[in-house]
């Protein structure tokens, strides 16, 4: 049976990568310091003898007693809420975190795929964003917390790869949603549902015709899931390029849930104009692309939203 280390295991994507990889037949180590993760998504998974769980920071030194063959570096703040209530946390998990893990995985000479973002491409100049793009990011604005922190993530990780021959994997990871995000998450989808739900107006930011494009997190984890295996050590773009304007999320959002209203308020600073990702490395790499429309993944994260806040009207 072959052992994987998942970090951040107990948030939102890492809790749907332990359950993959339970599926897959693997042994799963889970690392999490809970900041932002969440126990009760990976509750079902202790009674499994192939689960086991360690209470941890990865910002300070990693060991895992026996064998390892894949690292799956997930532990960060990923909500603009929490990397500024926490930028000094982001931007040691991002540096520090992967520094740890990246050495963990030397000396067990264990293959490690390391969670980057489509906040690398900041706001972009280049429509769709395609990997080859180095961006447009503000490194001392608000948000360059997490930006900067993903982008010496990915050069130490491709350091590690160049130096010791490291089998490294990157994921560029585009807005993603599901059941077990956080309802006071903050981004568009769990603050829209939420507020709808509660029968409160959906906040919109600026004049709503920012864009973003929605992966459902059963396609994001198979995206990730054959990444791992495949042989691409360079980034690859995971995410659904059919792209909406916020503004017209949320009137989608008010049609599926039966009511609500928009109000607008100020655009925050950095905030990107356009997020869509181009993902033809992924089709011709990985043979992958996203298999659920934006329907289809709304009202199953619509029936865990209900579940969460315990509205069902």
């Amino acid at each position: 049976m072959k052992r994987v280390l998942i970090t951040g295991a107990a948030g939102f994507l890492g809790s749907h990568l332990c359950d993959r990889f339970i599926k897959e037949g693997y042994e799963v180590i889970g690392m999490d310091n809970l900041i932002t993760g969440n126990m009760d998504n990976i509750a079902h998974l202790f009674p499994l003898e192939e689960f086991k769980f360690y209470h941890h920071d990865v910002s300070k030194f990693v060991h895992v007693p026996g064998d390892l063959d894949y690292i799956l570096h997930f532990a960060s703040p990923a909500s603009p809420i929490d990397y500024l209530k926490m930028p000094i946390q982001t931007l040691k998990v991002g540096s520090l975190g992967t520094h740890n893990l990246l050495g963990l995985a030397k000396a067990k000479k264990a293959r490690i795929l390391v969670a980057s973002t489509s906040e690398v491409y900041g706001d972009p100049l280049v429509h769709p964003q395609n990997e080859d793009y180095w961006g447009n990011v503000n490194p001392i604005g608000p948000r360059g917390v997490y930006d900067e922190a993903k982008r010496f993530q990915e050069a130490i990780t491709m350091a590690y790869h160049t130096y010791h021959k490291l089998e490294t994997r990157i994921v560029r990871i585009f807005n993603t949603y599901g059941p077990r995000m956080r309802v006071d998450d903050g981004r568009a989808l769990p603050a829209f549902f939420s507020q709808a739900l509660r029968g409160e107006p959906l906040t919109v930011f600026g004049d709503g015709s920012q864009t973003r494009s929605f992966c459902y997190v059963d396609d994001l984890v198979d995206g990730i899931y054959r990444l791992l295996l495949s042989d691409c050590n360079e980034p690859v773009n995971i995410g659904n390029p059919d792209e909406i304007t916020i503004g017209q999320f949320a009137e989608e959002v008010i049609e599926l849930i039966g009511r609500g209203q928009v109000i607008y308020k100020d655009l925050p600073k950095d905030d990107p104009k356009k997020r869509q990702p181009d993902i033809r490395k992924a089709k011709r790499v990985l043979d992958w692309e996203p298999t659920f429309s934006r329907q289809e993944g709304m009202k199953k994260t619509l029936t865990y939203f209900r579940q969460a806040l315990n509205i069902f009207d």
